[in-house]
């Protein structure tokens, strides 16, 4: 009978470990302190085990290690009362085994048991708090990780769909105007639009595969235009029918990090897509860009001259953004800062400066 009580905790974790996945660590912690408590129980009703039994001994320090295990997987896994009730339980069993051997008699004996339980239980339990407090770190990070991710995705919408958007939008604009008194230039133009729309399906199918990327082998993300995509960007912006844009950046620009020049690109985008949606009567444009010691600096300004177009202007559908917002915290983690504002009746300057070294 003794023999077959000491195998009574070991085969239940072996038959709880078997099904865990349906019942979770913790039941399984639970039914085998319980089982552990019904043993001791069985014991006192059986008769007490003698110190010279090895069988009983061995089985039963197997038991206590189970024991033990079980409590620091289930604190680990989970926290709530279940868990608590479990450590509870797990401790009670421990505390309890030694009277397997002899009678408890008196408060003193029962204070010693007492004592030893908690010598065994308080380094599983103390190990169990660790490793949980530890995977709740790392789960912290991942969704920090993944929500800057998002957040980045997001900012390559904003800055790239939307720039190519609205100048599909202000061409359409323009398009209706023209249609019925010059066909030729209005052909031009939705030869232009459907360039723009183009390249916001790219921008799109670019984010997609970032997203699926991310989910399938965690790819990672290709290089991002920088300033020799200037060129590019500003003369879109012309032919779109916006104002002329004087671009003033030096041909060779060594030493600047890829992420400086990925941000002054945003920048620019930026503050060329917010002339388009908020100044269509600027006629002049001027993005510059230097260096200036160990900093560069970017400067978008506006003239915002000429009379306003008649009809509705693109920002009146839709108001506000936090395209600038997210590029000045942009900047300031890169070790710059970022301000905007007006510099005349009309005009509008953005005004970017990064460090070209480490912050």
């Amino acid at each position: 009978m003794s023999q077959i009580l000491s195998l009574a905790v070991p085969a239940v974790v072996l038959l709880g470990w078997a099904v865990r996945a349906r019942y979770g660590v913790v039941a399984v912690a639970g039914a085998a302190g319980v089982v552990s408590v019904v043993a001791t129980a069985g014991v006192w009703a059986a008769g007490r085990w003698a110190e010279s039994d090895r069988w009983p001994g061995v089985v039963g320090l197997l038991e206590l290690a189970l024991l033990l295990l079980l409590l620091l997987l289930a604190l680990r896994a989970e926290d709530g009362r279940r868990s608590a009730a479990a450590a509870w339980t797990i401790g009670g069993a421990v505390a309890l085994w030694p009277s397997r051997f002899a009678v408890i008699v008196g408060p003193g004996e029962a204070l010693t048991l007492f004592g030893f339980g908690s010598v065994f239980a308080l380094p599983a339990v103390l190990a169990g708090l660790y490793l949980r407090g530890l995977d709740e770190t790392r789960r912290r990070s991942v969704a920090a990780a993944r929500r800057a991710q998002r957040l980045e995705l997001a900012h390559d919408l904003h800055d790239f769909v939307a720039h190519d958007v609205s100048g599909m939008v202000a061409q359409a604009q323009a398009g209706m105007v023209l249609a019925a008194s010059d066909p030729i230039r209005a052909a031009a133009l939705f030869e232009r639009i459907e360039k723009a729309g183009l390249q916001a399906l790219a921008s799109l199918d670019r984010t997609v595969h970032l997203l699926r990327g991310e989910e399938a082998d965690g790819a990672e993300r290709g290089p991002q235009p920088g300033l020799a995509e200037l060129g590019a960007l500003t003369d879109r912006f012309a032919e779109s029918g916006g104002a002329t844009v004087r671009l003033d950046v030096p041909p060779d620009q060594p030493g600047i990090p890829r992420e400086v020049a990925a941000t002054a690109y945003r920048i620019v985008v930026e503050a060329l897509t917010n002339v388009r949606r908020h100044a269509p009567a600027a006629r002049v444009v001027d993005v510059r860009v230097r260096r200036e010691g160990r900093r560069l600096e970017v400067t978008v300004q506006n003239d915002g001259g000429g009379p306003q177009p008649s009809g509705p202007r693109l920002g009146e559908a839709r108001r506000g953004g936090s395209g600038l917002a997210g590029l000045a915290a942009r900047v300031e983690a890169l070790g710059g800062s970022l301000a905007s504002g007006r510099t005349g009746a009309d005009s509008w300057r953005v005004t970017a400066t990064m460090p070209l070294e480490g912050r």
